[in-house]
């Protein structure tokens, strides 16, 4: 096992004293942050990160971790096990571990040996949990999240913005060009041409945004903060303009068009699924701009060295 100790957040609940988790334990080691009620913990989850949460609380009170605000948080990286003081019941464990929650315990859990055991295991099943995700979730044309993981996340940031919403935008890029690509040249062509396109959208954004894809000629942009409705416009222009320049493949340049759309939260939708399908509605519906109007064409190969591909 690694050497390297893991970040671990103990919660008090009311009426509640938590095990003294051993932080030497084999199955460590394990660096240890209190907090001592559920608020302080949701503060130091939006600044800290942590392996594993461990929240103590009474069996009458474990109802409520159903609707902390902090849920999302604790549950979207860290590891995160619920001791209760009596037995919970099979429905509410089960309501429970649906929010994301790994594990539900007594509270009188050895802290010597069972509870390391615990948060251990619950840390490593998060990590299989992430890479089984990730591996769902990625277009394996262009390395990309794909829809599913996109809405996931849109929805994550969501969670913890809905109380103070904030600014934020969701760009849909239609692509006309591929097809008619695949067609001359071949799947693979094709592929590429896909993989092209989304290196030209990745450096075009931040590096906190989103790039995704959404199918074989359509891509997304996560804009997560913006100052002005504005800014969604001008990057939509940016990505626009970034993808107009012909590809060169093969000895070929491949002209493509672009149609772009822009969903703004809160006022388009308040969650992920209706921003998505507004702004690639916009999308479908708006003229394609870019190849001058002339289909792809056969020709030197000049600039390739300046392509990323």
């Amino acid at each position: 096992m690694s050497n390297t100790a893991l970040r671990v957040l103990l919660v008090t609940g009311i009426g509640t004293t938590l095990p003294a988790l051993a932080p030497a334990s084999v199955f460590g080691p394990f660096d240890l942050h209190v907090s001592p009620d559920l608020d302080a913990a949701t503060t130091r989850l939006s600044s800290d990160h942590f392996d594993a949460v461990v929240i103590a609380v009474r069996t009458v009170d474990a109802r409520n971790l159903l609707q902390w605000p902090g849920l999302s948080q604790a549950t979207a990286e860290p590891a995160l096990i619920v001791l209760t003081t009596e037995e919970p019941g099979s429905d509410l464990a089960t309501q429970l571990v649906r929010k994301g929650v790994q594990d539900v315990l007594p509270l009188s859990i050895d802290a010597v040996d069972a509870l390391p055991r615990a948060v251990r295991l619950a840390i490593e099943r998060k990590g299989q949990e992430r890479l089984l995700r990730k591996a769902y979730a990625t277009d394996l044309m262009t390395g990309l999240p794909n829809q599913s993981q996109l809405i996931e996340h849109m929805n994550q940031l969501i969670a913890l913005i809905e109380r103070e919403p904030a600014p934020m935008a969701l760009l849909a890029l239609r692509v006309e060009g591929i097809a008619s690509a695949e067609a001359r040249f071949g799947v693979e062509s094709a592929n590429v041409l896909r993989r092209k396109i989304a290196v030209r959208l990745r450096v075009g954004v931040r590096a906190s945004d989103v790039v995704a894809s959404l199918g074989t000629d359509s891509f997304a942009v996560l804009l997560p903060k913006i100052q002005d409705p504005q800014d969604a416009d001008r990057v939509a222009a940016k990505l626009s303009a970034a993808l107009h320049p012909p590809f060169a493949m093969s000895g070929s340049e491949i002209a493509i068009a672009v149609a772009s759309g822009v969903a703004h939260y809160p006022q388009d939708g308040k969650d992920a699924t209706t921003l998505l399908r507004r702004a690639a509605g916009l999308a479908a519906s708006s003229p394609a701009q870019g190849r001058g109007g002339f289909a792809n064409r056969a020709e030197g190969n000049e600039g390739a060295a300046n392509d990323p591909s």
